[in-house]
């Protein structure tokens, strides 16, 4: 009886030991490597990613996010992380999974980490980047960025076309800017470690990113710019920013409407579709399956 007690109670320690193991080794490819998302709600990156498709991210690029502090991840309610070496840079065209940066409102910058966007990169930190008659530019850049058959659609279509809603674009200070969906920029995209001048005229475009950097508020006061209540005319940034887009361009809520990614939102890049699931009828999209974004 005890030699019998002795190896029920092996077994139970190999099984609980091999348990442990599979758990922790499950959560450090959630962690460092891999993760799924949920299902994507809507038609924004179609053709590219279909609603109904469940993709799984690969968190090597750029370099998986964690927490400085898992007891205590905002601090005046900001989020705070730690992004660690990946296998490489994010890329132009690539599309990304993020945590959308404007929960609150679109004059502040603050990280939902349970809403997620999925959006092209098409401008990387230190581009200049533009619209020109619907197509998107990066300057000196050869490349086509995005979806380019929707593009030249609405580079056909006439401000007409649109409700003032989708029309409008950042920074809506129609006194400086004349932007809009098929007339845009440039606009640089801030590097980290990049200074620029501050006066009237970029006031508005970087407002938002340095009040999140530096937790003060970015005002104006007769043509002076003031951080906090100090007198600013350059400013470097900490941070690097992405200009994101979403291939259906007359449906997706992206950069030309909210302004630039914080590279802290970023969660990776969308690597393969898991499965998919057409939202209309239910019915299981099967040569989707494990195909490669």
């Amino acid at each position: 009886m005890k030699g019998k007690f002795w190896k029920i109670l092996k077994e139970v320690m190999f099984y609980t030991v091999v348990l442990v193991v599979s758990i922790m080794i499950a959560v450090c490819l959630r962690v460092f490597l891999f993760t799924s998302i949920i299902l994507i709600p809507s038609s924004s990156m179609e053709p590219a990613v279909l609603a109904g498709d469940r993709i799984i991210v690969n968190k090597q690029i750029p370099g998986p996010r964690i927490y400085r502090n898992i007891r205590q991840i905002r601090v005046d309610g900001k989020v705070q992380t730690k992004r660690l070496k990946g296998i490489r840079k994010v890329r132009r065209n690539d599309i990304l999974v993020f945590n959308f940066p404007y929960s609150v409102g679109w004059d502040k910058i603050e990280m939902d980490l349970n809403v997620f966007y999925l959006k092209r990169c098409v401008a990387l930190p230190g581009d200049t980047f533009l619209i020109e008659n619907g197509i998107y530019r990066v300057k000196n850049c050869p490349d086509s960025l995005g979806c380019l058959f929707r593009q030249r659609h609405l580079s056909r279509m006439s401000n007409d076309d649109f409700s003032k809603g989708v029309w409008n674009s950042f920074p809506y200070d129609t006194t400086r800017y004349q932007w809009n969906i098929k007339h845009f920029g440039p606009l640089y995209v801030p590097a980290s470690g990049a200074s620029i001048t501050l006066d009237t005229l970029n006031f508005r475009l970087y407002k938002n990113l340095i009040e999140y950097e530096t937790d003060k508020l970015l005002s104006m006061k007769d043509c002076l710019v003031y951080l906090g209540h100090e007198e600013v005319s350059d400013y470097t940034f900490k941070l690097n920013y992405y200009f994101m887009a979403g291939d259906y361009i007359f449906d997706s809520q992206d950069s030309r409407y909210w302004g630039l990614l914080p590279e802290d939102c970023i969660i990776g890049k969308a690597a393969i579709v898991l499965k998919s699931t057409d939202p209309n009828t239910g019915k299981i999209r099967w040569k989707r399956f494990f195909k490669i974004i």
